[in-house]
């Protein structure tokens, strides 16, 4: 006699919801959800949400979905309140939305949504979303090893790169904050040392761009570097994946000259003697503290655009250097949001701007598209949230030269 056992149907568990009017609205995320979790997801409405978050059914939830379009944006208030209560039981949230007012977007990413990913879903797009969601938190990394500080190795003589903007919105902290990623990412083992300083005393925005939290240690440190020593300076530091240290700007709003010239050349050599790679992300404003940063660097970005205020700003910048008989030339001119290639018109204006300034604009970045501000404001690297843009290609191409760059130094030495 044959006896045969039924397979268990033990239903997978749900570990994500979508939260929307109608999910039958969103071909695309149903597709997309039952590519990454197979059956492992639900669907709510929003009346639906809040009460079944606080169910015990609710506690193996990785992560909402919520879905919107036009036709929900008078109901702002209580989809920001299903965000919130998600952000209250540790659920992370993934924004997902149609025609909906950047307004509308940027008070539900405030209260709280992890990911922002339009509709319809570039390919691709919401898989790499839920692969951050589930990356470990560099904040809460960053909290853990703030315990005991970062430990520093002290027997370097790191190279200085700082990162100037010439005009507001220029993309000089973007780029600061890339390159020292694209720098700290190059090998997988034994990769280059790398810190990232910001000196935006009081609008820096590195701390935003990567998601870190403001030390309240920064500004003791700042406030007396006399004492400052590889240990301190380890205190002030954040560490971003393990892969890349971070001296960000203050909590507070500072004056600028609350430094001096001496102050900043103690944090740079600290900061060099523990790093392979020094970045520094400048103020646009010039202050007294300029000419050190300028006189110590090896390589000094200016970044500007092909307008009129960038023109009159480098010329009254190459003024001032030469009047002091400081070293203009050690200035390497970077053009963001360049032409395109096959834009003619724009390739000979930026000849014109190169020739009529006396600079070379031998670096050109391409326009990196909405999809780079979005990688800012959820606190990402590029290499992160966007991989193939064209502007992120372009910094790591540069982060490529550098480190080639500073391997034949080396060798030659």
């Amino acid at each position: 006699m044959t006896s045969t056992i039924a397979p268990s149907t033990e239903p997978a568990p749900i570990v994500a919801c979508t939260v929307s009017r109608d999910v039958q609205n969103f071909d695309l995320l149903i597709e997309d959800m039952e590519t990454i979790l197979g059956e492992g997801w639900g669907d709510l409405g929003f009346d639906e949400a809040l009460p079944f978050l606080g169910q015990p059914d609710a506690a193996g939830l990785e992560f909402i979905a919520m879905a919107i379009d036009a036709i929900d944006e008078p109901d702002i208030a209580d989809l920001g309140a299903i965000i919130a209560g998600a952000k209250a039981r540790g659920v992370k949230v993934v924004l997902i939305a149609e025609d909906v007012t950047p307004a509308a977007l940027h008070q539900l990413l405030r209260t709280g949504a992890d990911e922002f990913v339009p509709y319809p879903l570039p390919e691709g797009e919401l898989a790499a979303a839920v692969e951050r969601l589930r990356r470990p938190d560099p904040v809460h990394l960053a909290t853990e090893q703030s315990q005991s500080g970062v430990k520093l190795k002290g027997d370097g003589d790191g190279v200085l790169i700082a990162v100037q903007p010439l005009a507001g919105g220029a993309g000089a902290s973007t780029l600061a904050t890339n390159l020292a990623f694209e720098l700290a990412s190059a090998a997988k083992e034994n990769g280059p040392r790398v810190c990232l300083i910001d000196l935006g005393l009081q609008f820096g925005s590195v701390a935003t761009y990567l998601d870190l939290p403001r030390r309240d240690s920064v500004l003791e440190l700042l406030s007396d570097t006399e004492s400052m020593d590889g240990d301190s300076f380890g205190q002030a530091l954040v560490s971003f994946e393990d892969k890349l240290q971070v001296f960000t700007s203050p909590a507070d709003i500072l004056p600028l000259d609350m430094l001096t010239a001496q102050d900043i050349q103690r944090l740079l050599d600290v900061a060099r003697e523990h790093f392979d790679y020094v970045i520094v992300d400048m103020p646009s404003t010039l202050v007294s503290w300029t000419e050190t940063v300028l006189t110590e660097a090896q390589v000094y970005f200016a970044m500007v655009e092909l307008d009129m205020r960038s023109a009159q700003n480098t010329l009254r910048l190459k003024k001032a250097l030469l009047s002091e008989d400081l070293p203009f030339d050690k200035l390497r001119f970077i053009l963001n949001r360049a032409p395109k290639f096959t834009d003619l018109q724009g390739k000979a204006r930026v000849k014109r701007m190169a020739d009529s300034l006396g600079i070379a604009l031998d670096v050109q970045f391409p326009d990196g598209g909405k999809v780079v501000m979005q990688a800012c404001d959820h606190g990402i690297p590029l290499a992160n949230h966007a991989a193939k843009n064209p502007l992120r290609k372009e910094i790591s191409k540069l982060a490529a030269s550098l480190i080639a760059l500073g391997n034949s130094d080396a060798e030659a030495a």
